[in-house]
């Protein structure tokens, strides 16, 4: 699924504790639908559940300012930014093929190349936007400890730049948020080519066989029983 280019206004600075809370910030002061920070590197950024992640030099740390048309859009959003996302870096990079695994990560030949966070603000009941956050190895250095579950672009396309990323990347995160509140068949059909948990045994969030998702954006899994469990939040674990 290629999501349309829209126009961002995309700020590049060299350095950030977090983008999400600048973007936040922007947010609040009434910035616009695609405003996006970039910095080269951050102290402090942020994942799913507030944890750590790393992000030196060489990679892409972004964050861009989404105000969805359809408020309940906002729970499948980070689906649609992994599709979009995926879609754009392999259209500028010599890549493999990519895969999401459910909710929020890229992988690139089974191992971590990126992830999203999707953070909302609400005023009362009325969503007022969504910062997305995106991290994705480009040049930057790997900790040794992450070796062998985390990936580089830079491994498959030397010529991949940081930089020269940052734009695409931007305009396919704002290019998806006009979508229901549900993802559409052509959307679930491009999940499942992406699918990277599909057919792999997992012990939580539930135990069972991951099965893909369903319109509403949850994980199904597979029961011993033959059961299927619809799963919208929590931590995926698979089998050792």
């Amino acid at each position: 699924m290629d999501a349309e280019p829209v126009a961002v206004q995309l700020t590049r600075i060299p350095r950030a504790a977090s983008t999400q809370d600048l973007v936040h910030q922007l947010g609040e002061d009434g910035a616009p639908h695609g405003t996006a920070i970039v910095a080269a590197e951050q102290g402090a950024a942020r994942g799913t559940r507030g944890r750590a992640w790393h992000a030196p030099l060489g990679g892409v740390w972004m964050s861009v300012l989404c105000r969805p048309a359809v408020p309940a859009a906002a729970e499948v959003l980070s689906l649609r930014v992994g599709l979009a996302v995926a879609a754009a870096l392999e259209a500028g990079t010599r890549t493999p093929p990519l895969r999401l695994k459910w909710i929020n990560d890229l992988i690139l030949d089974d191992r971590k190349l990126g992830g999203i966070l999707c953070e909302a603000r609400w005023r009362g009941e009325r969503l007022a936007w969504v910062t997305v956050g995106i991290g994705i190895n480009v040049h930057n250095t790997i900790p040794p400890e992450l070796g062998t579950t985390a990936v580089r672009l830079a491994e498959y396309d030397p010529a991949a730049s940081a930089e020269g990323l940052a734009l695409p990347v931007a305009q396919a995160i704002a290019g998806v948020t006009g979508g229901s509140a549900e993802l559409s068949p052509d959307e679930l059909a491009a999940f499942d080519r992406r699918d990277w948990l599909y057919g792999r045994r997992l012990t939580a969030p539930a135990v069972g066989l991951a099965a893909g998702i369903d319109r509403s954006g949850a994980l199904l899994i597979r029961e011993s029983d033959g059961r299927v469990t619809a799963v919208r939040a929590g931590s995926v674990v698979l089998e050792s």
